[in-house]
């Protein structure tokens, strides 16, 4: 079993930055991968941004440039460092924990909120 905890989130005025973090529990060993997503009121939830072991991440294509996803060695601790922020960014943010043995090990999520 894996838990995840999300912090970090709060209100930021637009351009600005925010780092998220998500820390795993239990059996880290079996994280192969770690994933942010984001969810806007009345929209589907979306993936912003991943990172596998050996620290190859992928982004949406809206967050290209802007954010950086980054674990640490052990995958018991995943960053995201958000940077020119937008309206549109504004969702909950959930981080997720994939592991080998087919879980998916979703968080409670965190507020970010843009606006002046």
């Amino acid at each position: 079993q894996v838990q995840v905890v999300e912090s970090g989130g709060g209100l930021v005025q637009p351009g600005g930055s925010l780092r998220l973090s998500c820390a795993a529990s239990g059996n880290i060993f079996s994280i192969y991968r770690m994933n942010w997503f984001r969810q806007a009121p009345g929209k589907q939830r979306e993936l912003v941004a991943d990172i596998n072991r050996s620290g190859s991440a992928n982004y949406a294509d809206s967050v290209k440039g802007r954010f950086t996803i980054s674990a640490d060695n052990a995958m018991n601790w995943v960053y995201l460092q958000m940077s020119s922020l937008k309206p549109e960014d504004t969702a909950v943010y959930y981080c997720r924990a994939d592991t080998t043995n087919g879980m998916r090990n979703w968080g409670q999520g965190t507020q970010v909120t843009v606006s002046s």
